[in-house]
């Protein structure tokens, strides 16, 4: 919907504005970006020729709606992009948890509220604050939810540079950062690309589990254990099973590893806590959760979009890699008549490593 509005906008001090009313509202950090992508569109086309996407087949669906702001939301001159960071400060050390095979790891972003939900009601008030100062304008909220470049898009309006790992990483607050973007036809002037800074370091390519950054800036997701856990639906490849070692839930090494995170910030949302134990859950415990509890412990965390069967799943993995103990062994055979075909050969498999 276009609305006819005041033309006599200084859009230089409203994207002022913006920020404000943005760092105001909790983000820690908006840019403004166009929406010329073209050479992220041909890094994404050729990612996609050498079929790195794997079974996320919705990446290649979208076509070019995904670099091509204006074909996914008609109208769209800039794009708004917010950081909010999401690191919590009262959390068991990453390292230690992964160390110990009885435990469980659990990507830190997922260990608190979901944050598509915080993220987008953030968003909408900052759009009905702009609202409030220009009149109805034309605008669309994204928080991972929709075919947008944000990392592309975060770049350019200098939230940050891509990195070797392909996240983006800024120099005085590392890359635990969630985005999301406000597309709008509000002609606000841009801001400044960030620079690139990773320089020769080769930290997050070395440390991989199952070396998924083929090149820096090259990320085969077919590889990546973060897909392996969240986006796979079907079997993990079986070469890859004992690369996992006890994530349960996406990966975190090549954020843990990257020397600019020593700047990251403690996030101050509550939301963001860990939930439930969940951040050095025993796999045992987890092991023995039924569907309701499941469903029970992950209401209103990103974790639950995975289900159950590839919960189980994931941690029945994380179980044959684990140190063999009896315990380990009778948790593993109490799920070897699960209704489930995947779990039953992922519950084999895991067995198979302890004899």
């Amino acid at each position: 919907m276009h609305t006819a509005r005041n033309n006599n906008i200084d859009h230089a001090h409203l994207a002022s504005d913006i920020k404000g009313w943005g760092r105001e509202l909790g983000f820690q950090q908006i840019g403004i970006a166009d929406i010329d992508l073209g050479d992220a569109e041909a890094r994404l086309l050729n990612w996609l020729k050498q079929g790195r996407q794997g079974e996320m087949q919705y990446m290649e669906s979208h076509g070019t709606r995904r670099s091509r702001p204006q074909e996914l939301q008609p109208g769209t001159l800039r794009v708004i992009s917010a950081r909010l960071d999401y690191l919590p400060g009262q959390v068991a050390d990453s390292e230690a948890v992964m160390r110990d095979s009885n435990l469980g790891f659990i990507s830190r972003y997922a260990l608190g509220r979901d944050y598509h939900k915080i993220l987008r009601a953030r968003l909408q008030k900052l759009a009905d604050r702009i609202e409030s100062q220009v009149g109805p304008f034309q605008y669309r909220a994204f928080t991972d939810s929709a075919p947008v470049l944000e990392k592309a898009l975060a770049e350019k309006a200098g939230l940050g540079w891509i990195g070797k790992h392909t996240n983006l990483i800024d120099r005085q607050a590392g890359s635990w950062f969630f985005l999301g973007e406000l597309y709008t036809d509000l002609p606000l002037p841009v801001d400044a690309p960030a620079n690139n800074h990773c320089g020769t370091c080769r930290a997050c390519l070395d440390i991989c589990p199952t070396q998924a950054i083929v090149a820096p800036y090259e990320l085969d997701a077919r590889r990546c254990i973060s897909y392996l856990t969240i986006e796979l639906r079907e079997s993990i490849p079986e070469d890859l099973r004992s690369l996992i070692g006890n994530r349960i839930y996406g990966c975190d090494d090549c954020q843990l590893v990257c020397p600019w995170n020593r700047f990251a910030q403690p996030s101050a949302e509550p939301d963001f806590a860990p939930r439930h134990g969940l951040d050095a859950p025993e796999l045992i415990r987890l092991f023995a959760w039924t569907e309701e509890e499941f469903l029970k412990y992950t209401e209103g965390s990103a974790i639950r979009r995975i289900g159950y069967e590839c919960w189980l799943r994931n941690i029945a993995v994380a179980l044959g890699n684990a140190t063999t103990s009896d315990i380990i062994i009778t948790a593993i055979k109490s799920r070897l008549t699960h209704p489930s075909d995947i779990v039953q050969e992922h519950v084999q498999w895991a067995l198979a490593q302890h004899e």
